[in-house]
């Protein structure tokens, strides 16, 4: 037995610091050792410790703690406040302090939930390692309400070698994390590009904006496609952009690979951020739910900077608001956001991950987030190269079908013409008249085939859609022998995919005036939105059957088909002024459009 109290004490200090410094972790069995070490000396006979967060604290070890303070499984040390966590989290809290009372100890007295052996008091004193801190030490004993100066001493030379135990455990785990996410990263990049290389990207199509139900045993749902009538050779490829085929995909492959119930790909257009593709409890959503910017500063400052983001889930009202997110965004603790850079004239996109787990989440996983949103941008870049080389490949292959065309096929329908009509100017000195019916016929014919081929080599390779689609259309209609007036109004830019579907309608559209309004005029109006196309064809004809717009022909099917692969609508009704109007109506985005009632 030590009879010098000094050197009792530093012996207890080293034992104190041995005990801290075994590899076996901070376990609750550790620091229970530790206080009962600490106690044995400083004479004291309860004590906790706290970690606190943010928003959660956690009593991470206790030793001797009164009845009162043990009841219900501990509840008193795991819930509600108390004037030390308050302190601690609102900065005031820098340094041993003595507490007047214990809050706990109070609410225990008065909800009878025990004996509390006389212990009204405690000294607390911060966990901390530079500047970063962890937590309190709490100690307490029967009938003492006061701490001199010299035990307040003592407690913060364990509490400074207790936080710096935390600190160094803190960051080998962080390490050890680190190396486990960015593992998972590498497999997350492989099997993504793999997939990508193999085009299953452009092969597999989303369902519905419908919730996809996970397969049985918690595997993801697959992406199912859409059936593609065999000359509509494009319908697959044009429907939506690279990286928006994509991001269903990607956002499977983010479940099976990470431990994160919640994530979520999002993009940027102006000032609003659309929500595209979530991934929640083993099940995809396609959201297309919009929220400006303005209402989200954090997520705007994630998007368009380079750092991650990190949010309380709580405090995500603009995303709470949202019903296809509200319900998983109450599950959790924490979001996180990092961007989605691009290189390219395409908007920015957004990665948001949930955590469930109580604690902040840590540099580790803000820097696996970071690399995740920077290898999505390099893979969707990467798949929307190829999905322009594809498109000049199939265009260079088109123009190269059209030349072809109109080089042999075309020309010997030209000569066919002309042969006729020399045949029948021989003829009509001396043959009969049955004869010259019959040349006629052919000349007949042959002309028909030689328009319907010009047709066909305009639908490959639409003339004059460089100048616009409004001039394209009337130069269309002036070819089929129509008087057409056009108007464009808006400034927006089309896409090529929109672009092209509304030629195809609208020719549609004009060939139906040629064969059955029974006038030779007809309107194409352009109306160009922020985010919808409108084209309008109308005529003053003889009008549409009652219900035929309904029941459709194939033209009509066709038309509406291609409205509604690019999230669009086809209406045909009455024109005002008599006749027949055609709308198709197509989102310059890439949500689908409501419908109308």
């Amino acid at each position: 037995m030590i009879a010098d109290p000094r050197i009792q004490k530093l012996v207890t200090l080293k034992t104190i610091a041995e005990m801290l410094n075994q590899s076996g972790g901070l376990t609750p069995e550790l620091l229970s050792g530790v206080l009962e070490k600490l106690l044995a000396l400083s004479g004291l006979t309860s004590g906790w410790i706290l970690f606190i967060e943010e928003t959660a604290f956690e009593c991470a070890s206790d030793f001797a703690l009164p009845p009162a303070l043990m009841a219900f499984d501990k509840a008193p040390m795991r819930c509600g406040s108390c004037w030390c966590v308050d302190r601690f989290r609102d900065g005031r809290l820098n340094r041993a302090v003595n507490i007047l009372n214990c809050k706990r100890i109070e609410d225990a007295e008065e909800n009878d939930w025990g004996d509390t052996q006389g212990i009204t008091h405690h000294a607390t004193v911060p966990l901390r390692s530079g500047d970063r801190k962890y937590g309190v030490l709490n100690v307490a004993a029967p009938g003492k309400v006061h701490f001199n100066d010299e035990e307040l001493a003592l407690l913060e030379g364990v509490a400074y070698q207790i936080g710096g135990a935390i600190e160094r455990m803190r960051l080998y785990a962080a390490e050890q994390q680190r190396a486990a996410l960015f593992a998972k990263l590498g497999v997350f990049s492989r099997t993504l590009s793999a997939a990508v290389a193999t085009g299953r990207g452009d092969d597999e199509r989303p369902p519905s904006r419908d919730l996809s139900a996970a397969a049985p045993g918690g595997a993801p749902a697959s992406v199912s496609g859409r059936a593609v009538d065999a000359a509509d050779s494009t319908a697959d490829e044009d429907l939506e952009d690279p990286p928006c085929r994509l991001y269903p995909q990607a956002a499977v492959l983010i479940g099976e690979h990470f431990e994160w119930p919640f994530a979520a790909l999002l993009t940027t257009e102006g000032e609003t951020l659309t929500v595209r593709t979530v991934y929640a409890n083993g099940r995809v959503t396609y959201a297309d739910a919009a929220i400006p910017l303005a209402d989200a500063p954090w997520l705007r400052e994630a998007a368009q900077g380079r750092a991650h983001s990190v949010k309380p889930a709580e405090d995500a009202a603009a995303l709470g608001a949202l019903p296809e997110l509200g319900g998983i965004l109450s599950e959790l603790h924490y979001l996180l956001a990092a961007p989605i850079p691009s290189g390219s004239a395409r908007d920015a996109g957004l990665l948001l991950v949930g955590d469930k787990h109580g604690r902040k989440p840590d540099c580790a996983q803000g820097e696996v987030v970071e690399a995740l949103g920077e290898h999505l941008a390099v893979v969707f870049e990467g798949a929307e190269l190829e999905y322009n080389r594809r498109e000049l490949a199939r265009l260079t292959e088109r123009n190269r079908l059209a030349r072809d065309l109109h080089d042999s096929v075309s020309q010997m329908l030209f000569s066919l013409s002309m042969t006729a009509k020399g045949v029948e100017s021989l003829l009509g000195r001396e043959a009969t008249a049955e004869a010259l019916a019959s040349v006629r016929d052919m000349q007949s014919l042959a002309q028909h085939a030689l328009r319907e081929m010009r047709a066909l080599i305009m639908q490959l390779r639409p003339a004059g859609l460089e100048a616009g689609l409004a001039t394209a259309l009337a130069a269309y209609g002036a070819k089929l022998g129509l008087h057409i007036t056009t108007r464009v109004t808006g400034l927006s830019t089309l896409p090529r995919t929109a672009e092209e579907a509304l030629w195809r309608i609208g020719q549609e559209a004009l060939n139906n005036v040629r064969k059955h309004a029974g006038c030779a005029e007809a309107e194409v109006h352009l109306q160009l939105l922020a985010d919808t196309a409108v084209l309008r064809v109308s005529d003053r004809g003889a009008g549409i059957a009652s219900g035929a717009a309904k029941d459709g022909s194939l033209g009509l099917s066709t038309m509406r088909e291609r409205a509604q692969a690019l999230g669009g609508r086809l209406t045909i009704a009455p024109s005002p002024g008599g006749g027949t109007a055609v709308e198709a109506t197509v989102p310059l985005r890439h949500g689908p459009l409501s419908p109308r009632s």
